[in-house]
Order: C-alpha cells, then structure tokens, then sequence
C-alpha cells in the first residue's frame, strides 16, 4: 500500500496512479531538501567565504528578523533557519560536518537564539563592507603575519562601543595606508579561540605584526594622526638624499643589482614629494625601487646635470639615461599611490621559463613559479614584488605561459592559472597554492611550502601502492574548511618528517580518483598504509592530526 490508497500492483510492477504519486512526492522532497540547504538557504555558494556568509546573512537579518515583522507568527520560526544555517556555515568544523553529512552529523544546539534586530544593523561585521580592511579568520591569520608585511591589526568585538567609536577612524588609516602597510581586523565574537590564543582580553586591542618578531601594542590615544605616526614607526626603509658626494655612486650601486631609483627633486619651484610621501614609497617598493630626494635649491648645478630647473619626481630605470630618451619616466602627481602604480606597470615582467629550461632550472634550485595562459592583470604586476620579498629566503620566482607550453602544464594537471612552489628536488615535487591570490598569502604560502613536505598528486605519483605510510588530502579549491586545513597538513608534515608522506588530491580534477575511493565530502582526509586505510574525522589542527596519527 502507499499511503492507503492504492491496492499494490502485480509483482515487479507499479500501476500508473501509484507511479504518479511517487514521482510528485519524490519531487516534492526534492525541492523541500534544496530550499532546506544551508548554502540555499542564505542565498551563497558552496565555495563562499565567512565574509560573504556574514555579509549574506546579514542582508536577511534586517529584513527577515522578527523585530521587523511584530505580526508575523511565522517570522520566528523562519528566521531561526537562517540563523542557525549561519551559525554552521561560519564555523569550520561545523561546515566540514554538514557538508559531509547534512543535518544529521549536527546536534539541536546551533542558531537557538538570535540578537535584536539593532545588534544586527549596528554592531554585527562591522568592517566586512571595507576594501582596504582585511578581516582575518583563523584560517589565514598565520599565514597573514608571517608574510614579511607589516600588519596592524584591531582585535574588536561586535558589542563593544569603543570599537565602534574607532571604526571610522580606522578606516580613514586604512585609506592613507593602503599599499604601506596591511590594515586588518579580527572580529573576537566569531573568532574567540583565535583571540584567546593571542592574549586578547580587552576591546579594542590595537597590535602591529612583522615576521619573526613579538607583536607590538598601540597604547596612544585613538586619533587618526596618532595611529598614522605610530603606523610610519614601522617603516624603516631609507629615503636617501642625494648630493654630489654620493649620487652617482648610489645610482651605479643600485644598476648592478638590478634596481632603479625613484628621485624627488626640490626647489623654490614647482612640486616634490613631501617627506611622509617619499617613505610611505619606500616601504611601498622596498626591494624593487630606491627612494631619494636632492635639494635644488642648494645643488641647482647637480639638479641642472638631472635637466631639473624646478620640483619634479622622476623614475630612473637600472639603466637608464638621460640621453636615452624616454628611458626615464617623468611623473606627474604626488599621490603616492598613483606613482606605485606607474612604476609597477614600468617594472620587467618575472623571468619567463619555457619547456626548454623547466626540468633544468627547477632540479637544484627552490621556485615559485606563476603558471598564466597568456592573461596580464594587476594581479601580475603584483607579482613582481614577489621576487624581492622571497629572495631572502632564497626562492627563485619566474612565469611559465601555457598557451606557449601547454604540453608541460597539461602534464602537471595545471588547467588555469595559479602558482606553485618547486622544492628543489624536480618536477615531480611540487604544491599548488589555493588560497587567495593576494601577495601576503602568496609569500606566506611559498614560505611554509619550501620548508614543509606536501605534495600535489596526479595519477602518477598517487600512493595507492606505496610502502610508506600517506596521508592524503581529497579536497576541492572552492572549499573554504579545505582551504584552512592545508596550513595545517603542512605543520604535521613537518614534524613527520622521515615517518609519514603528505599528499593532496584536487578532486575538481582528478575525479576518477576522487571516485575510486567514494569520496562524498570535502575535506576527506585519509591515511593509506599499506593495504589499510584509516579515515581521520578530528579538528581541522596540525596537533589533532598528530594526535591521530600516533
């Protein structure tokens, strides 16, 4: 019987009424379970970001919130949906969980109470509308204040009305120091281990990070000026005056490294770059550009030499003459911003490898290559910088075109553009970046790669058969908990050194793999030993993964 209504049909058969009502009700649970789906639910993709779900919900909160709609006897119930699928989507585990099992690998206790209408419109992700903020998580906080920028960073918590007094003010610092140093923020109410962890217990708390040192607080006052001059502390690179004792010297110097010099002349007349201007610049283009000023109304003979007979600003190209022309380019503005992007649009392109000298370059030296399909964007000219930031590190940086070479990039499974980090030891040894194509997650990226034993996997080098124990990573790059989980496997890699291999296999690529083990959900993490396999469903940590693993 179904339902009661209909006597059952002959053995192996269905009567057509019966056949009907099955469909409808199959189609009927269908579209309840899509409209039920968290991702659905709060109108974002399975690859959003926290920032876009606490941006997306927070559009439905101020038009769906009980508050809003007094007589609306369903508007509690409605709304406590989209608020409990916020509550799973923000949190790592929790999105792992549910993307692997749905509702049922979740207990009741998520999105049970919700804030006033009020906290929403006023206190809740207070700088995620703000473009030159970043907001870190914990999924990129590391890798942020490990990347050799600078980071000032507020640590601030939605109800706290301090934080709230700074946020304008914040965001004017932001603006004058976008391309300086990095503005960031930590919201502690949606990242309160993370918080803890950093010794944060009072709002707002005010830090600025630099590699390898202790982070520094902000104890002045909270004007914008003050936090400006606290902000410049941090920018030591020289600005250099020029003079006929040292000019030339200087300028030979920085040529046969490879580097030009960005010159500032002042006089009575016309314009020069202020001194904030020119070391704002310096730290702006340190490693690429040096920055120097002369004063014509001392030197007039030396700025005459220049063919400077009033204030000007001027980049000289390592090699470049003045008798060659337009070999130096002339600038005309003082917004240092402007000049930045002037001069990284000037700068050579990263060296570019071919088939050729791929597999020769790659077998003894460490790099970081950027694999294009013939495409050149501002994302490009950001990469130029990334030579200079890696060279103490000792990483080499180059570009590889795929429409030239596309034989090579299909060998290594490279489909679209992307970077990937070279060991050293070949070809074969490599790891491909997924995470945001920003230059502090790229040099943070490259920096842990070099030094930590994951590998990308293709069909070739998968350890289905391998003697060694694997611990390989099916994943998805759309996937933010995979995302986060990648630092991590890196951590565990090192302190396994010589015990265990690391692997990661993009299932958007290799699906017959993916397949072949019923891979359902992302990340899956699984330890091959030999003819054994061992599912690890812990924290996404490098100390749970040990834990595991041991």
């Amino acid at each position: 019987m179904f339902c009661g209504l209909e006597p059952r049909a002959p053995s192996g058969h269905r009567s057509l009424p019966q056949m009907k009502l099955l469909l409808v009700g199959w189609l009927l649970a269908s579209v309840w379970a899509e409209a039920q789906d968290y991702y659905n639910l709060l109108g974002v993709g399975r690859e959003a970001t926290v920032r876009e779900i606490r941006q997306a919900f927070k559009k439905l909160a101020l038009t769906m919130h009980p508050d809003k709609k007094p007589n609306d006897k369903s508007a509690h119930d409605a709304f406590l949906k989209i608020n409990r699928a916020y509550e799973v989507l923000k949190d790592e585990d929790l999105r792992k969980k549910y993307d692997k099992y749905g509702e049922k690998g979740l207990d009741e206790q998520q999105g049970g109470r919700y804030e006033s209408w009020n906290y929403y419109r006023y206190d809740f992700g207070i700088y995620d509308e703000d473009l030159e903020i970043i907001t870190l998580d914990r999924g990129d906080f590391d890798a942020a204040v490990n990347s050799g920028e600078i980071w000032f960073i507020n640590f601030y918590f939605p109800r706290c009305s301090h934080c709230h007094q700074l946020a304008p003010t914040w965001r004017e610092v932001a603006k004058e120091m976008d391309g300086v140093i990095r503005i960031g923020a930590v919201n502690c109410g949606d990242n309160g281990h993370l918080c803890r962890s950093k010794g944060i217990n009072s709002y707002p708390s005010l830090y600025v990070y630099r590699a390898g040192q202790k982070p520094e607080k902000y104890f002045g006052d909270r004007s914008k000026d003050s936090l400006l001059q606290f902000s410049m502390h941090f920018i030591t690179t020289t600005v250099t005056e020029l003079w006929q004792g040292n000019v030339f010297t200087e300028i030979e110097q920085a040529f046969s490294s490879g580097v030009g010099w960005l010159i500032t002349f002042c006089s009575e007349t016309g314009d020069c770059l202020e001194s904030q201007t020119r070391q704002k610049l310096a730290g702006m283009m340190e490693g690429l550009v040096r920055v120097g000023w002369m004063d014509c109304s001392s030197k007039a003979a030396l700025c005459e030499g220049f063919q400077v007979t009033s204030g000007a600003t001027a980049y000289f190209p390592p090699g470049s003459s003045l008798q060659q022309q337009g070999s130096v380019l002339w600038l005309q503005t003082l917004d240092s911003r402007e000049i930045y992007n002037q001069i990284i649009n000037h700068l050579p392109d990263l060296p570019l490898l071919t088939k050729d000298t791929f597999q020769s370059q790659l077998a003894h030296h460490r790099w970081l290559v950027s694999f294009t399909f013939g495409e050149k964007n501002t994302a490009s000219n950001e990469h130029k910088k990334l030579k200079a930031m890696l060279r103490n590190d000792h990483i080499q940086v180059g570009r590889l075109d795929c429409m030239v070479d596309a034989e090579l990039c299909l060998s290594l499974y490279i489909q679209k553009s992307c970077l990937a980090v070279f060991k050293g030891m070949g070809v074969s040894d490599f790891e491909v970046h997924h995470g945001k194509n920003v230059l502090y997650n790229i040099v943070g990226f490259a920096r842990e790669s070099v030094s930590a034993h994951v590998t990308t996997l293709l069909p070739d080098n998968f350890p289905s058969d391998r003697k060694e124990p694997w611990l390989v990573d099916f994943f998805t790059p759309w996937c933010p908990p995979c995302r986060a989980l990648l630092p991590e496997l890196r951590k565990a890699s090192i302190q396994l050194a010589g015990q265990m291999r690391f692997g990661t296999l993009d299932c958007t690529i290799h699906h017959h793999l993916c397949s072949m083990y019923k891979i359902q959900a992302y990340p899956t993490t699984v330890i091959f030993n030999r003819s054994s396999l061992h599912e690890y469903e812990g924290q996404h940590s490098a100390d749970g993964i040990l834990e595991f693993i041991q």
